[in-house]
């Protein structure tokens, strides 16, 4: 994977992508540090789009996960959870006619 800086690929963007080898992703990263992605196109438009967008949503949802188990959110009190059992029984027996 290449790093370019942001600064670099606004000025010089087409020269930059010239000397990145085919099929390689180019890392764009600002003062910040990492911004984006720049991922070439290989074969069916529709299948890369559909994985890079499947990953990104995986990736999204790591971080909630580490962001929820930092502020100690990932573990259900029993209040939540006898609140849960007590929405699906409704449910159910809304769902049974009984």
């Amino acid at each position: 994977m290449r790093q370019v800086s942001l600064r670099e690929f606004r000025t010089r963007g087409a020269k930059v992508l010239e000397s990145v080898p085919r099929g390689e992703t180019v890392l764009l990263s600002g003062q910040q540090g990492p911004a984006y992605f720049l991922v070439p196109v290989l074969g069916d438009l529709a299948l890369q789009d559909r994985d890079l967008r499947r990953a990104i949503a995986k990736a999204s949802l790591r971080e909630s996960w580490r962001l929820a188990e930092a502020s100690g959110l990932d573990q259900p009190g029993d209040e939540e959870i006898d609140r849960e059992i007590a929405q699906v029984r409704a449910a159910r027996h809304r769902g049974t006619g009984g």
